[in-house]
C-alpha cells in the first residue's frame, strides 16, 4: 500500500527551494513520486495520507560520534529521533553498534554525502518544525519516529 507524506512545504534536497502544499509518496522502502499534495492525491486516491506539520525533505546523514545511551539499540534509535536515516562508519565502534544499524535498516556511510529524495531511491525522510526539532522519521518507507 502507497503512503503519501504531506507538508506545507517539501524539499528535494535541503539546498533546494521546496514544493508548497507538496508530498512524496511512498511504496515499501522506495520514492514512487514527489510534487504537489493535490496532484499525488488524484493519481493515488487509495493510498493513506500522512500530513505533517513543519517541513519535509530527505533524512539526514549523522556525521560525528552517536549520542550516549544504555544500548546500541537506543543510540541509534537516538539518531532516528534526530531525523538522521544514515551514519558514518567510523563511529560505528563496538561491532554491536554496527548490527544495530543494520537490523533497523540505517545505512552506514563510508563518509557524509548530499541527502535528496530521488524517483525510486530508498525512502528516508524527515519532517522538522519551525524550531529544526524533528518531528517524524521515515527510514526505508517505515515510520520509526514521530514525535507526540
Amino acid at each position: 500500500m502507497e503512503t503519501i507524506h504531506a507538508a506545507d512545504e517539501v524539499y528535494v534536497g535541503w539546498d533546494t527551494a521546496p514544493v508548497g502544499d507538496g508530498a512524496v509518496i511512498v511504496a515499501r522502502d522506495r520514492v514512487v513520486a514527489l510534487g504537489a499534495f493535490g496532484d499525488l492525491r488524484e493519481r493515488w486516491p487509495g493510498a493513506r495520507v500522512r500530513r505533517w506539520p513543519g517541513v519535509l525533505g530527505p533524512a539526514r546523514v549523522h556525521e560525528g560520534p552517536l549520542p550516549d545511551a544504555p544500548t546500541p539499540r537506543e543510540r541509534i534509535h537516538a539518531v532516528l529521533k534526530l531525523g538522521a536515516t544514515a551514519v558514518v562508519e567510523e563511529y560505528l565502534d563496538p561491532p554491536a553498534l554496527r548490527a544495530a544499524a543494520e537490523r533497523n535498516h540505517v545505512l552506514v556511510l563510508p563518509r557524509a554525502r548530499p541527502c535528496l529524495i530521488t524517483d525510486a531511491g530508498r525512502a528516508d525522510l524527515a519532517v522538522f518544525d519551525a524550531d529544526g526539532a524533528c518531528i517524524a522519521t521515515v527510514c526505508a518507507g517505515r515510520l520509526v519516529h514521530r514525535r507526540r
